[in-house]
């Protein structure tokens, strides 16, 4: 892949079963928009990975992949800056995957502490998808194919990271040459956001969610169910800030920071209510969401601009995939016309 100005290539990507929501935005979708201009970046829509426990669902799926692409472009992702493709549509990363595939022992992908915990958390127990177990080394064919130096992933993804860099490792030492590079973990100052009811992890799985285009309605409904200090019973009271979920939004979400800290300090101190908290926090939801949800209705009235604009993105890193593959395979000595 040509990369004549030496900017860094980065890939990203979510699965497309749902909306996105303000895990998603702090998490990953934030950045991304910082990182058009500095970055060679392209977005997956990994609607091949989401089938690995959703194949009971196909329809769900394909659904999902215009509703993602409507929130990329909704939070200011711009198609001329950064690339947003469709990984199905893709075929060399299947062949990458079944190339890598035989570099990796069923051992190996069990000891993976990610894919560990989401067995655990879905109850697969030992009925496992195949393609389930098997995704860490398809996603390592999706970052190697682009040739990605920087993956912006959540803490719980860096085991993925390091399994990605084994496998290139390995390729590389049976190639005889540093054919494809390692790539490095980039991640957000809070990249996980708990669910608004409290729990570790905001989840479509869960309905904890703040979608982006939720409804002054549906974000003051979601604050009011927020869970403050469980000892801070009346106004006058100490307050604790920490573990506090109204106070761990405003920190990611609130940009006057100065005020944010008085805030702190009067809350631990006492003499402030959680209404006052809350109502803090609602309205700088209300005034993030509400420009991503307006742009996102008038995105949603063409959908086939957003389609015009997946078929170009998916063109063109169908031909950057295939010269990897191509590289790889010639490297290996795998027989080919």
């Amino acid at each position: 892949m040509s990369n004549q100005d030496n900017r860094p290539v980065i890939l990203t990507g979510d699965r497309p079963t749902g909306q996105l929501h303000l895990g998603h935005f702090v998490g990953s979708l934030r950045s991304r928009v910082g990182l058009q201009d500095s970055h060679h970046q392209h977005l997956l829509l990994a609607d091949a990975q989401a089938l690995t426990d959703n194949a009971d669902n196909f329809e769900k799926v394909r659904r999902n992949i215009l509703e993602v692409a409507t929130d990329y472009l909704a939070v200011g992702i711009d198609p001329t800056r950064t690339t947003i493709c469709v990984q199905s549509c893709l075929p060399a990363l299947n062949e990458l995957t079944m190339l890598y595939l035989n570099f990796v022992t069923v051992s190996r992908l069990e000891r993976n502490p990610t894919i560990k915990s989401e067995i655990q958390m879905r109850g697969f127990e030992r009925d496992i998808p195949a393609g389930f177990l098997c995704y860490p080394v398809a996603q390592a064919a999706d970052i190697t194919a682009f040739k990605a130096t920087v993956v912006p992933v959540g803490e719980d993804q860096i085991p993925m990271i390091e399994q990605t860099n084994e496998i290139v490792r390995r390729i590389n030492r049976q190639i005889g040459q540093d054919l494809l590079p390692e790539c490095k973990a980039l991640l957000s100052n809070m990249s996980r956001l708990p669910g608004f009811d409290g729990k570790a992890k905001m989840s479509k799985s869960l309905g904890n969610t703040i979608v982006l285009d939720a409804t002054d309605k549906d974000i003051k409904k979601a604050v009011n169910a927020m869970y403050t200090d469980p000892n801070h019973l009346r106004v006058e009271d100490p307050g604790q800030v920490e573990g506090n979920v109204v106070f761990t939004y405003l920190d990611a979400f609130d940009t006057n920071k100065e005020e944010l800290e008085e805030l702190k300090a009067h809350y631990r101190r006492g003499g402030l209510g959680d209404g006052t908290v809350k109502k803090r926090l609602e309205g700088v939801l209300k005034e993030l969401i509400g420009p991503i949800r307006e742009r996102r209705i008038e995105l949603a009235k063409d959908p086939d601009y957003i389609m015009d604009i997946l078929k170009a993105g998916t063109d063109k890193c169908r031909d950057i995939t295939q010269q990897t593959l191509d590289e790889v395979k010639s490297g290996l000595g795998v027989f080919h016309f």
